[in-house]
């Protein structure tokens, strides 16, 4: 039973030892992908444009690599978003900018991600805090601003841009200039023609947004928009006549 005992402690000494001898250090890797591309050592003039061809080879599948994760991660984040899980789509989109951190579009999602997110960020410990939600508020304002960094023409990102200053942060003021270069851009935007109004309004610019008004009731066809135009340049009209007094 002794001779046993030692027998297998002889067994598991030789086999810690052996596994211990043959940890994976960085040059092992290093010398494991040598092996792999047959280029060690390379010292001949052939050698070396044969081990620079190989490697080239090694970079360029790798970057395809990473640019199909990113691209994944983005088609990953859109399904999220077209079913409202706006956490999960964050996280996938903000992953794809580690591939692509230049991509206006990615920036664009990632504020549409945190505006809805700050409707979610409730105080449920009570504590009188609204920290959480502004937080997300500010990471959408950011992630627009970088958007039209990056292409100052992108429609989307203008407007959504100028209904968080108007809607969500009562900033209207900072939301004119935005909405004023997209109707530069889109001259028959009336959606954004009714938020700008409304801004003009907020900042005492009622000339403005009745004009903005009689725009929206020459070009819309729609019974809707020209019954709220109509209602919202009276309330600007008198809010003018009121304001002269």
């Amino acid at each position: 039973m002794i001779k046993r005992t030692a027998a297998v402690c002889g067994i598991l000494f030789a086999l810690s030892v052996a596994f211990s001898s043959c940890g994976f250090s960085n040059k092992s890797i290093v010398r494991m992908q040598h092996l792999e591309e047959g280029v060690d050592h390379p010292t001949s003039v052939e050698e070396l444009k044969d081990a620079i061809s190989k490697y080239q080879k090694r970079v360029a599948d790798v970057q395809i690599a990473q640019s199909q994760i990113g691209i994944w991660y983005k088609i990953l984040g859109t399904r999220y978003l077209d079913t409202k899980m706006y956490g999960e789509a964050m996280k996938c989109f903000e992953s794809a900018l580690q591939y692509y951190p230049d991509n206006q579009n990615l920036y664009y999602y990632v504020g549409i991600c945190a505006g809805y997110m700050s409707h979610s960020a409730l105080d449920f410990n009570a504590e009188g805090s609204s920290v959480k939600k502004m937080n997300y508020l500010k990471l959408a304002e950011s992630s627009y601003l970088r958007a039209i960094e990056i292409e100052p023409r992108f429609s989307s990102a203008l407007y959504a841009l100028g209904i968080l200053y108007t809607f969500e942060l009562d900033e209207s003021e900072k939301a004119i200039p935005y909405l004023e270069k997209l109707l530069t851009i889109e001259t028959k935007h009336t959606d954004a023609m009714f938020v700008l109004a409304r801004c003009y309004y907020s900042t005492y610019q009622f000339d403005k947004a009745v004009d903005l008004y009689d725009k929206i009731l020459s070009i819309t066809k729609s019974a809707q928009k020209k019954a709220d135009a109509e209602t919202n340049k009276k309330a600007a009209l008198d809010a003018a006549y009121s304001y002269e007094q």
